[in-house]
């Protein structure tokens, strides 16, 4: 296996990673650590400063254009490329290594367990909760309607702390990635990544979905 860090290190990002204070999100991964939100960072240049606060939703600034997708919001890009590396890592170390996830929970997870974890965080988005109402649609109250509660918006990001629906939409360049998940987490067990690797699970995810 050939990684950028070993065991220790990947244990200290992932200690940040899956906190619920920090990145992890009910509803997927934060682009920046919500600890920001009262710890911004600050880059002192001369006599002036600088700084980046976690923001779950739209900028406050007009800095880059006003975009602020890697400031604190769910970004599905990122998330993706995240579900990715923890799947290739699980195939290098397979079911010995195991990570708390969240953080502190005391729950102990493979790192094929928590990519899946992260997939459904994000499918949550855009599934009804309790009361019937799906978390894109930010609680408005047009969606509660029997007309629109099923018209469903795959926006550009999502709010990084309730999963509302953000910038443009419809962003199905990337958000429509959602629909890939539960095909490739369908009946998938730890024991076909390590017998077949990344290749042959993206490659059988529609056999399996057929033979269900």
């Amino acid at each position: 296996m050939l990684a950028l860090f070993d065991e220790t290190r990947l244990r200290r990002i992932l200690s940040r990673l899956l906190d619920e204070e920090e990145f992890l999100s009910p509803y997927g991964i934060r682009s920046l650590s919500r600890h920001h939100r009262e710890h911004p960072y600050e880059f002192r240049l001369g006599d002036h400063t600088f700084s980046v606060g976690y923001q779950p939703a739209e900028s406050d600034s007009g800095m880059f254009g006003g975009n602020s997708n890697w400031r604190g919001p769910i970004w599905f890009p990122a998330n993706v490329l995240v579900i990715r590396a923890l799947m290739n890592l699980y195939v290098g170390y397979g079911d010995d290594f195991t990570v708390e996830c969240p953080t502190g929970s005391g729950v102990k997870m493979t790192l094929f367990e928590v990519a899946r974890e992260i997939s459904e965080r994000l499918t949550r988005i855009f599934l009804p909760g309790p009361d019937g109402a799906r978390p894109v649609h930010g609680g408005q109250d047009v969606y509660t309607s029997e007309h629109w509660r099923d018209l469903i918006t795959f926006n550009e990001y999502f709010h990084g702390d309730n999963g509302a629906g953000l910038g443009a939409t419809h962003q199905t360049g990337w958000t429509g990635l959602v629909a890939v998940f539960p095909n490739v987490f369908a009946g998938l067990t730890g024991i076909d990544l390590l017998d077949n690797g990344m290749t042959g699970v993206l490659r059988t995810a529609p056999e399996r979905e057929e033979r269900r």
